[in-house]
């Protein structure tokens, strides 16, 4: 058990085999242990070189190994869900010695990802996916006449999401030949019944049992009533002392639970469930952090970890004091959220799982009775709060731009559609950093523009963020606030929380000739680009409504307007104005900067808003290069623009 994260790599012979080509299904039992020693240990080192996702690989080490030596990887596919577990699986795919640039420019991804090796059967970053993936490769492998093995390996969390429930219902319908492993590392599901569910498990996944089951079936079918009462008695056995009832009427053949950590436990029920027909259930217990005690006591604070710095040896100079940090977007939602739920007893929070990420644990601990935590499941998030405004209450919907796209049906339909009072806090609005494609939120703008009802914000800095909250909250409709990652630029924030005009926009320098026109955070890029320039920078503050007649004053004064917005350009912010102007016949020389039409790939965030030209030089560099002629120009990358003429 280690209780610090070494800082210098540990010996790992056989690990270091493994790498070099040594199949792990040459391996045997007390070899495959000493393997997983190795590699946790090399886990905990590596991880603590780069930082990244933490506890959840070290709590599938063992199942890890056993997958790799039970099945033909990567012929035989290994579904993996979300993906934060994915670390020992890479280290003993061939990517041990690349494990040094994770979630680094150009280096490994901190998810599965299908272009990076052939052992990464899926590409994924939100969760609940594994199970309707592996079940399409089931199918795919029956229509094409291969054989193939097909493993879903997914979290007690994870299972909790609607996807997941209705593929487990259509496999126990299609029935075909795939395992689900349910990674129960106590974080969700129930306590473990004991000794005694270890010891039906082993039994339940012998090949005598087995056999004995499928000839039992057999005979009996041709009875009817003697084989309903023994399916009955079998269900009844199996439901007092295991919680795997539910899936056996869904239709899986139930195993569990087991101790996730037991290898030569996990080896040998793998094997004997390797070969049979229909939809089969793992369930395992394992332990977030395994290995590593401060993760083991505290498994949500080490999910992920910062990369951990050597101290340096001797004397050392004396540092100046640390500056203060601002707080995050996320802690100035949630003193917000604190703040409005004293003044109105109506307020309710709600969150797909994702308290601690959008700064809801003091909402949460001041009150519990309105505070709801709905699991990974968006679509339902959305559409309770829709419920709840139906009847009176004020719902505030937390949730990060990349995962309000699952909800999206919901938002247009019953929010949006019935024009209900829903309040959206929308965190991780923009470029991410190391998490990468699957986590920027991209979109948000470009996809809730175009629905009837909504009021759109996005503000430049902290205090905004909060009167811009109050605002939506007093707007009796659907509203969202839309805020980065991170921390602001430190502006100060206000305790009186004031009422904004709705669609009204701010001047914040005036210049000449250019102006910019700011949609949300980016907004000390844009000053100092203007600053060069002599530029006029407005903070425009609303999406929607869209303030037209700033933006008439504004096209009137400058013979060039830029739109700056961290969103796709494709029907952004800046495509708003472009339309607004187009209808009353104006066409000044337009220049929109945002996200190109391609999907980010991870390094830290300052390197992706220069990749997209999104820092003060990228803004500078692209205004100083467009020419005079009147179009629309769209900035795609840091790198290269697409010219479109209008005529």
């Amino acid at each position: 058990m280690l209780s610090e994260i070494p800082l210098i790599p540990p010996d790992t012979p056989l690990l270091n085999r493994v790498d070099q080509g040594l199949s792990l299904r040459d391996m045997d039992t007390s070899e495959l242990v000493r393997l997983a020693e190795e590699l946790r240990a090399y886990l905990l080192y590596s991880v603590g070189q780069t930082g990244g996702h933490f506890g959840a690989g070290l709590g599938v080490v063992e199942l890890t190994v056993a997958l790799h030596h039970i099945y033909n990887t990567p012929q035989d596919r290994i579904v993996w869900d979300v993906g934060h577990q994915t670390y020992p699986h890479k280290i003993l795919t061939g990517r041990m010695a690349q494990m040094g640039s994770m979630r680094q420019a150009g280096g490994l991804a901190g998810f599965p990802k299908r272009a990076e090796s052939e052992y990464d059967t899926f590409g994924v970053g939100h969760s609940s996916t594994s199970i309707s993936a592996a079940m399409g490769m089931a199918l795919a492998a029956k229509q094409l006449g291969i054989n193939r093995k097909v493993v879903a390996v997914i979290g007690d969390g994870a299972i909790t999401g609607g996807m997941a429930i209705e593929a487990l219902a259509h496999a126990g319908h299609e029935r075909p030949n795939m395992l689900v492993i349910l990674n129960d590392n106590q974080m969700s599901i129930g306590h473990n019944q004991g000794g005694l569910a270890t010891y039906f498990a082993k039994i339940w996944a012998s090949k005598f049992y087995i056999s004995m089951r499928q000839g039992s079936k057999r005979v009996l079918e041709k009875i009817r009533p003697a084989w309903e009462l023994a399916k009955r008695t079998e269900e009844h056995m199996k439901g007092m002392v295991a919680p795997g009832t539910m899936f056996e009427e869904l239709g899986f053949h139930y195993i569990g639970p087991l101790d996730g950590h037991d290898l030569p436990g996990l080896i040998q029920t793998l094997e004997n469930m390797k070969d049979l027909e229909g939809p089969q259930f793992l369930h395992i217990r394992t332990m977030k952090g395994k290995g590593f005690l401060p993760a083991e006591r505290d498994p949500i604070g080490y999910h992920a970890v910062n990369k951990i710095e050597a101290k340096p040896k001797g004397p050392q100079p004396a540092l100046p004091p640390p500056q203060p940090k601002g707080p995050k977007y996320q802690d100035v939602f949630g003193r917000w959220l604190c703040d409005m739920a004293q003044r109105d007893r109506r307020l309710v929070g709600i969150t797909p799982a994702m308290c601690e990420g959008s700064g809801m644990v003091e909402f949460a601990r001041r009150f519990p009775d309105r505070y709801y935590d709905v699991a990974i499941a968006e679509q339902h998030a959305v559409t309770l709060a829709a419920g709840m405004a139906c009847d009176g209450l004020k719902p505030v919907v937390a949730i990060y731009s990349t995962f309000l796209q699952r909800g999206y049906d919901q938002l247009i339909h019953d929010v949006a559609l019935q024009n209900l009072d829903v309040t959206f806090g929308i965190d991780r609005a923009g470029l991410v950093g190391q998490d990468g494609p699957t986590h920027h939120g991209a979109f948000d703008l470009s996809f809730l523009r175009c629905i009837p009802n909504m009021v759109i914000g996005a503000p430049s800095d902290e205090n905004e963020c909060r009167q811009m909250l109050y605002t939506a909250y007093q707007y009796p409709g659907p509203a969202a606030i839309r805020y980065p990652r991170g921390t602001g630029p430190g502006a100060m924030i206000f305790e009186e929380m004031t009422e904004l005009p709705l669609g009204e926009a701010v001047e914040v320098r005036s210049g000449k000739d250019v102006a910019i026109l700011n949609f949300g955070a980016l907004l000390p890029q844009a000053i100092t680009a203007a600053d060069q320039l002599d530029a006029t920078v407005v903070d425009m503050r609303w999406v929607k409504p869209l303030d037209e007649k700033m933006v008439l004053a504004i096209a009137q004064r400058h013979s060039m307007l830029v739109t700056l917005e961290e969103n796709a350009i494709a029907g952004g912010a800046g495509a708003a104005v472009n339309e607004f102007l187009a209808a009353q016949g104006l066409s000044p020389t337009l220049l929109n900067l945002g996200l190109p039409d391609e999907f980010i790939e991870h390094g830290n965030q300052s390197d992706q808003l220069a990749w997209t030209g999104l820092d003060a030089g990228g803004i500078y560099k692209r205004i100083t290069s467009t020419k005079k002629p009147s179009h629309v120009q769209f900035a795609v990358s840091g790198k290269a623009a697409s010219t479109i003429e209008l005529t």
